[in-house]
């Protein structure tokens, strides 16, 4: 049967991507519908063919799936955030359990590793510790506030986040209110002209303390006065009300400048029982109590004694290292964002941990640098971006040749390029743990570790 763009042909819903579409075939032909299920029986309207596989959209649920539940959200169906909402918490991490052994095994060609269950989310709602809010106006010129609808930049006006804490609801409503009060300019990517372009949002869960920080295509706000009363009157635990300066015509949402003009320049959470400070462009875990979860994980496969020399790349603000500083010999941290490493080194300090130490450079650099010192740490951690390593850091590392290496991946398959990599150099993947750090969204972080054959 050949199909064409805006066929209607029914269609059952057999798997789904670890991106949240469900998948049907016919007549050999994969075809991807997004918010379905396996188990539903619709009629699809093909939105694009290809050669091998289309995409459709469901026109209507002929029989439900028994995955299903009924979304939450109003913007569900058009925010680019989650794509399970529609599928119970239970079946969602069986998805994310099998995309990363699927991952591992097709792309990673790894076979013999034991695999945890995935760790789930207690609370899978209103876990977000940050949230970055585009700014702009509809096509009749009103304010509007969001999340980017999916795949786009076309902002879906909505200040209200099934995953976001209540505060970031009310904060947006504030500064969307004061907006439009004094009529203060916002951000047209087209023209590049405007001032408000982002409302940036961290909060700490432990102690409450909240940062509320605007990104401004320029060097100050008007009425920034009548702003920091509101925010301050609506809540004790605003603690922090900061401009971060954007002038680049990006997508890059914050830029290399601060300026605070209320309160300090960081807010403090505690995390595995150590205090944290946290700046705007300093990375710190989104979901707090996964990530206690993760760095638990983390740690047993670290196998410290108190006799290890241990480096953590990509370090951030230091938290992972610093949360097993009390195990090792000597920590050293590498990061690439000077202020994360201020952070880390203020962190440490805070701590009274006495046996870390930080540096600012690019984790390749430093890696090749440590290498040419003859430096051997008995462990290294890696937590990269999403892209995952850079060859470099994978070559650097295994010239060094620790013991283990604990990796922390946002990205199953990059993740498994990387694992492959790292097997054609001589180390083994021993243990796999998945953990659901960003519940009803398409990610999921994983922990591995692997030792050296």
């Amino acid at each position: 049967m050949e199909i064409k763009k805006n066929d209607i042909i029914p269609l059952e819903i057999t798997d789904m991507t670890g991106q949240g579409s469900g998948i049907a075939h016919i007549d050999g032909m994969a075809v991807f519908v997004a918010l379905t299920a396996p188990g539903d029986k619709i009629n699809a309207h093909i939105l694009k063919v290809k050669k091998n596989y289309a995409f459709a959209k469901a026109d209507d649920i002929i029989i439900p799936s028994s995955m299903r539940i009924e979304p939450d959200c109003e913007c569900y169906s058009k925010c680019g955030g989650c794509v399970f909402r529609h599928i119970s918490y239970n079946e969602e991490l069986k998805i994310k359990q099998q995309r990363v052994f699927d991952a591992l095994t097709r792309i990673g060609k790894l076979s013999g590793f034991s695999m945890n269950s995935i760790q789930g989310c207690d609370n899978p709602d209103h876990y977000r510790n940050k949230s970055q809010i585009p700014v702009g106006k509809d096509k009749n010129g009103n304010v509007i506030m969001g999340f980017f609808g999916t795949h786009s930049h076309r902002i879906i006006n909505s200040t209200k986040c099934m995953l976001h804490p209540q505060e970031f609801d009310d904060i947006s409503e504030i500064v969307k209110d004061w907006i439009i009060k004094y009529n203060i300019s916002v951000y047209d990517e087209t023209s590049g002209k405007g001032l408000i372009r982002h409302l940036y949002i961290r909060y700490a869960k432990n102690t409450g303390q909240i940062m509320v920080c605007l990104v401004i295509n320029g060097d100050a706000i008007p009425h920034c006065n009548e702003l920091t009363d509101k925010l301050i009157s609506y809540s004790d635990n605003i603690k922090s009300i900061i401009l971060n300066i954007n002038c680049e015509r990006t997508n890059v949402i914050t830029g290399k400048k601060c300026i605070t003009v209320f309160g300090n320049d960081h807010i403090t959470d505690t995390l595995c029982g150590l205090y944290f400070d946290i700046s705007p462009l300093s990375f710190y875990q989104i979901n707090h109590d996964q990530t206690e979860k993760l760095y638990s994980i983390a740690g047993e496969y670290a196998q410290l004694s108190g006799k290890e020399f241990l480096i953590d790349l990509y370090c951030g603000a230091g938290t992972i290292g610093l949360s097993m500083a009390d195990k090792a010999e000597k920590l050293f941290g590498i990061e690439i964002i000077p202020q994360a490493i201020e952070n880390a080194k203020a962190n440490a300090q805070k701590n009274n941990v006495q046996n870390a130490e930080f540096i600012c450079s690019d984790a390749s650099v430093a890696a090749k640098r440590l290498t040419s010192k003859n430096t051997k740490p008995d462990v290294v951690i890696i937590d990269p971006p999403r892209k995952g390593c850079d060859s470099t850091v994978i070559d650097a590392i295994c010239t060094m040749s620790p013991k283990r290496v604990v990796y922390v991946s946002c990205d199953p398959e990059t993740l498994a390029r990387d694992l492959f990599i790292f097997s054609q150099k001589g180390y083994v993947t021993k243990e796999v743990t998945p953990v659901d750090m960003f519940p009803r969204t398409q990610h999921v972080e994983t922990v591995v570790l692997m030792t050296k054959a």
